[in-house]
């Protein structure tokens, strides 16, 4: 004879006030004596709906997926910012100081010369970068080592300094000198930022964390063949002098002038083909530091094509001051978005680990393209 075991029916325990038990007991409560709380057994009736006391598994499950979900929204937050209002392109034809195509150094593209970090200053301290004919140091001053958003000011100088150029090998100007003069909105325009807050006044202090950067570039090679090697040093500021002029009544900073140091200008001016590279405007828009300078290299390795660095020389070439591990989550995280002007980013096993594959979005498959690991 086969019995027909009865379902257990499912306790949903009730957060029950005293003045509320006998409402309670109406509709089929039950006190449990080991738990000391109430229940229903089966459906909860809709008088007691009310007084259901959230599963705790359920509600560990919840907080870990509100958790989870946080944790992708940072993941997946995009590393451009919005731009300022009225960012807008100036008309073709109109020749204005901000509407140049920004320019960058190619020699110094595929390291940081600058620090990745808004909070830490980083003053007085040094990055040594190690490269296979010499070294690159950088040293920052009691104000702090220049950031990468200071830096905008130099890309706009390059950019300046090679439209000059352009128009003087044209015939269309003369030869530019050492000394940079834009107004203070000029620069805010070209570096993509708005003209509130204390932008202006902040300008001032990027030019003191820039003049005091100084950049120490030391090579050996041999001239000739059959040559001795020698070596060679050189170091100069990231900017030379620089002079501000202010409203006296209120502190605005109105006018800037900057100059240009000689390992740029020798750079732009005197080289017979220039080493600067077009940078995307959209460049000035990318928030995380490290999201800047990964375009950077991208720029400078991938070009066209595709290039393939390790996390670990991505890593060292960063000269950030965090650990491998927090740069390696900020990294993964930059990939995830994948949104970086011009190229896109993945991860693949590599020779030395974990390897940024780097891939101009509308390049075309070529046998030549960069693939080589490192710098």
């Amino acid at each position: 004879m086969n019995h027909e075991r009865t379902a257990r029916r499912p306790r949903t325990y009730l957060n029950v006030d005293f003045e509320k038990k006998d409402h309670a007991k109406r509709h089929g409560a039950q006190w449990d004596v080991q738990r000391k709380s109430w229940y229903v057994l089966g459906d909860v009736p809709e008088e007691l709906v009310n007084y259901v006391t959230p599963d705790p598994l359920q509600a560990s499950l919840a907080r870990l997926g509100a958790t989870l979900a946080a944790d992708a929204a940072e993941r997946t937050k995009s590393s451009l910012r919005r731009p300022p209002p009225g960012d807008e392109q100036a008309d073709f034809f109109v020749p204005t100081l901000y509407d140049v195509a920004t320019k960058d150094s190619r020699s110094i593209m595929d390291v940081a010369v600058f620090r990745l970090s808004k909070k830490d200053k980083r003053a007085g301290e040094t990055i040594r970068y190690d490269l296979t004919d010499g070294y690159v140091e950088v040293k920052a001053g009691p104000d702090g080592m220049a950031s990468v958003w200071d830096y905008d000011i130099v890309l706009m100088a390059i950019s300046h300094l090679t439209e000059a150029m352009n128009r003087y090998r044209d015939g269309r100007g003369e030869k530019p000198g050492l000394i940079f003069r834009p107004h203070v909105s000029e620069i805010l325009k070209f570096c993509r930022r708005s003209d509130g807050g204390r932008q202006y006044e902040e300008i001032e202090g990027a030019l003191d964390r820039l003049k005091n950067t100084t950049i120490k570039i030391v090579r050996t090679t041999r001239k000739g063949r059959g040559s001795r090697l020698m070596r060679e040093a050189q170091a100069e500021g990231l900017i030379g002098n620089y002079k501000t002029v202010s409203y006296a009544d209120t502190g605005r900073v109105a006018m800037v002038e900057v100059e240009i140091p000689g390992w740029i200008y020798r750079e732009v001016v005197e080289a017979e083909n220039p080493e600067v590279l077009t940078v995307h405007p959209a460049f000035f828009l990318i928030e995380p530091g490290i999201g800047r300078f990964l375009y950077r290299v991208a720029r400078r390795a991938a070009g066209k094509g595709e290039a393939r660095w390790a996390f670990r020389t991505i890593y060292e070439r960063s000269g950030s001051a965090g650990t491998f591990k927090e740069f390696c989550r900020l990294l993964r995280g930059i990939i995830a978005v994948n949104d970086l002007p011009e190229y896109g980013l993945s991860e693949v096993p590599g020779k030395e680990g974990p390897t940024l594959v780097m891939a101009y979005r509308n390049a075309v498959p070529s046998i030549e393209s960069d693939q080589a690991e490192g710098g």
